[in-house]
């Protein structure tokens, strides 16, 4: 077939499909002129193993050439299908179209006669991919193999506190072993479970802005907006309310059903920055005050969450910053820490921190399963979700991630969502 002047622009058009609209037979990968074909049959790429012979990760770039740009990062194990080849800079191979504007070079990667597959995960009822466990307190060895851990020769000690993902469990020498997704062996005897919300925000009908959310344990009711009657009834923690009324520091929640404003947050309907210019265009506001989240298509609110930001000042290291941005990155997990810094006392681990979608440098959206405080200032910076929330939020925004692909970047045709974040 012919071969365009700048063919990873033609590669967006062709890659939506393995199959041609006339034929049922797969669309053959083209190559630049004068280049050898790709072998006959050749119908996927996936990447070399990794080290200790595990499953690889292919990085996916905009062009043909390393200094295009990322573009993306696949799943270990994933197979994409390859629609061309030709040869660029950085790469002492050849370059592989594998998707929209996605190319990956043949160095880290062969070429399958397998159809194209992924590595589906399938979320629990709390919206996460894996289960999650703290070390505890007084710490804990691991080991990079489970016959290691007979052998009482550690390869790296953890620190109390450090929260990860459990992928399986053995037994080995009369005890339970946990593999993390760093692939590292540690007794299941040295860490706890971790227990994360299935609090989740709402689906928003056509209609007023009218929810909110008890955020202490226990809100009273009272007949009416007065704290000198006795409370008639209590609200537990994130339990939904419809305000229908405020006055003074109470909300009406009811017919003669009055609650302190102070005990409930309530998002607020807010007009569009100018950064949102067409009509329909999704894009998220964090209230700061109330700590809630609205998604919006356009004008219209869609879906309302809690949240918990920075406890920080704003322009301090801990506060998220206001103003308006935009999503640079989505990961599937990332790890968070700063065992790194030698100027504080306390230092976090947290591993594979689900569904994170950087907005301004380090500072992003994401699940959160070490707390349930959704409602108040709590993070280090981030806007913390709950998990179904964060996975909800992950799967509205752009840009988006196709399958096989444990992170993307935003391109001319799917940029990143816009995120306020305001007073």
């Amino acid at each position: 077939m012919a071969i365009p002047a700048r063919p990873w622009l033609f590669g967006a058009l062709i890659a939506t499909t393995a199959t041609s609209a006339l034929a049922d037979a797969p669309i053959s990968p083209w190559v630049d002129e004068g280049e050898v074909p790709l072998p006959a049959g050749a119908r996927s790429v996936i990447a070399k193993p990794g080290e200790r012979g595990r499953d690889g990760d292919m990085v996916l770039f905009v062009a043909p050439n390393r200094s295009s740009g990322r573009r993306g990062v696949t799943a270990p194990g994933t197979t994409l299908p390859i629609f061309g080849a030709r040869r660029g800079g950085g790469c002492d191979g050849k370059w592989w179209l594998v998707g929209p504007l996605a190319w990956t070079c043949s160095d880290g990667a062969t070429l399958s006669m397998a159809d194209a597959s992924s590595v589906p995960g399938l979320p629990g009822p709390d919206g996460l991919l894996h289960e999650y466990f703290f070390v505890r307190p007084e710490g804990t060895s691991a080991y990079e193999t489970i016959e290691s851990t007979q052998e009482g020769a550690p390869d790296r000690e953890l620190e109390g506190g450090w929260g990860m993902a459990v992928l399986e469990q053995r037994s080995a020498g009369g005890q339970r072993w946990g593999r993390t997704s760093k692939g590292l062996w540690v007794s299941m005897q040295d860490m706890g479970a971790a227990r994360p919300t299935v609090f989740h925000g709402e689906t928003l009908q056509d209609g007023p802005l009218d929810i909110a959310w008890v955020i202490t344990d226990r809100a009273a009711v009272y007949p009416s907006a007065s704290s000198k009657v006795k409370p008639v009834d209590a609200a537990a923690r994130f339990q939904l309310l419809h305000v229908a009324e405020e006055s003074g520091a109470y909300v009406r929640v009811g017919d003669g059903r009055w609650m302190l404003a102070r005990d409930v947050a309530r998002p607020h309907v807010a007009p569009p920055p100018a950064e949102v210019a067409l009509e329909h265009e999704k894009w998220i506001d964090v209230e700061l005050p109330t700590q809630t989240l609205v998604a919006y298509e356009g004008t219209r609110p869609v879906y309302a969450t809690l949240v918990s930001t920075g406890r920080g000042p704003q322009g301090s290291d801990s506060a998220t910053p206001t103003g308006v941005h935009r999503i640079w990155v989505k990961i599937l997990a990332s790890d968070m820490d700063n065992t790194e810094r030698d100027d504080i006392d306390s230092h976090y681990s947290l591993s594979d921190v689900p569904y994170v979608q950087f907005f301004d440098h380090a500072v992003g959206l994401h699940g959160t399963y070490w707390h349930r405080d959704f409602g108040h200032v709590r993070s280090h910076g981030c806007v913390n979700l709950a998990p179904l929330d964060a996975r909800w939020l992950f799967e509205f925004t752009g840009p988006r991630l196709p399958g096989g692909w444990v992170a993307t970047y935003p391109t001319s045709f799917d940029p990143g969502t816009v995120v306020r974040v305001r007073n």
